[in-house]
């Protein structure tokens, strides 16, 4: 992991995770020059590099300014942008009320320097609104931690995801922003830029186990895929839920809602890293589709009361991860299922044995 490489000053923040395989490497770009994002680009060298020209990169002009070295070692890029926040409460006749937009672009972004861990892998961009007429970031911030892996596991807090070598993850957290209406939701527009060729499609898997995630059975995941041979380059990954406490429970959890994926024809708003890195083409020669990602219950008071809200999402390369059974859950299957078959089993065995010896006394009149 490395912090602003080549750069000395931390007054912008720009974190350059590099993972090397035995013949490949994968590189994540995270930064909040402009809207928050990450670039990932996987290589077939283990010695790629990235290059930064910052004099370029913090010019109004970046394009360019990013690369990777050599240039034809790069395979796959794509980038993901989280660009506003709404928020929004239902009115009379189920109208929905909009506030003033969250423009990520706009804020404000503390440098990561004091919370980047090397041995954890783990990095935190926390931010407030440059301008806030209404006082509601006041002892408030958005923030957005970001999590290396070094090999296959499970998350420990909830929701538990499941994660590779190949993949990193990314929580969303709103802690402290007053809400401006009574009983306040908020959602998360989340961009994709995707070179031509390629194309998002987001997946719905719904599983009778929640063994790792109590009392939610759906895993949503946004892939990107090749339209030549249908293979899956990359996905953003997560579970239908978030959570309002730092130290999450089942009882903590929040409604979560993917409000449908769509071509994006607006401009992506600011953001230095993936048009320094695409160029110009961007809305052109590459694609950008969007989501939206809601969060309440059905009463929009969650947030209200605990003043907290966490979102989690694994983002890397190739399928994503999937769940399976654990050897618990298949034991308890195994009992559940088995014991009431062996029970007919036997109690039919002995119908037919109680049957036949009743019968066997009487010797044929004829």
């Amino acid at each position: 992991m490395q912090y602003n490489p080549g750069w000395n000053n931390s007054s912008v923040n720009l974190l350059h995770v590099r993972a090397v395989g035995p013949g490949d490497t994968l590189h994540y770009i995270w930064s909040s020059i402009g809207a928050p994002a990450v670039l990932l680009v996987a290589t077939a060298s283990r010695s790629s590099a990235l290059r930064i020209n910052w004099t370029q990169l913090l010019s109004p002009a970046p394009a360019g300014a990013i690369w990777i070295d050599p240039p034809s070692s790069v395979v796959y890029s794509a980038a993901v942008v989280f660009t506003k926040v709404f928020e929004y409460s239902e009115a009379k006749m189920l109208e929905e009320l909009f506030y003033p937009t969250y423009d990520l672009s706009d804020f404000s972004w503390e440098s990561i320097n004091h919370t980047l861990n090397h041995t954890a892998l783990t990095a935190e961009f926390t931010g407030i609104p440059a301008t806030d007429p209404s006082g509601s970031f006041s002892n408030g911030s958005v923030a957005f931690r970001v999590t290396a892996y070094e090999a296959s596991g499970r998350d420990r807090p909830l929701p538990s995801l499941l994660h590779t070598a190949n993949s990193s993850k990314v929580e969303f957290v709103l802690a402290g922003v007053a809400p401006r209406g009574n009983g306040s939701r908020f959602v998360l527009e989340v961009a994709t830029v995707e070179e031509t060729g390629v194309a998002q499609k987001l997946r719905s898997v719904r599983s009778i186990d929640d063994e790792y995630t109590p009392t939610i059975f759906e895993m949503l995941s946004l892939v990107a895929e090749s339209q030549n041979d249908s293979s899956t380059l990359s996905f953003l990954q997560w579970k239908a839920t978030a959570y309002g406490s730092q130290t999450p429970r089942r009882e903590d959890g929040i409604q979560c809602r993917s409000r449908g994926l769509q071509a994006a024809n607006w401009t992506l708003p600011a953001s230095s890293i993936v048009h320094a890195y695409f160029g110009e083409g961007v809305g052109s020669t590459y694609t950008i589709s969007a989501i939206n990602i809601s969060f309440g219950g059905e009463d929009g008071k969650v947030y209200q009361e605990k003043r907290y809200l966490s979102w989690s999402a694994l983002l890397g390369f190739g399928q994503p991860p999937k769940d399976t059974f654990s050897p618990l859950v298949i034991s308890i299957m195994a009992v559940a299922l088995g014991t009431p078959l062996a029970m007919l089993l036997v109690g039919s065995c002995m119908v037919l044995f109680a049957q036949r010896k009743r019968y066997s006394e009487y010797e044929p009149i004829n």
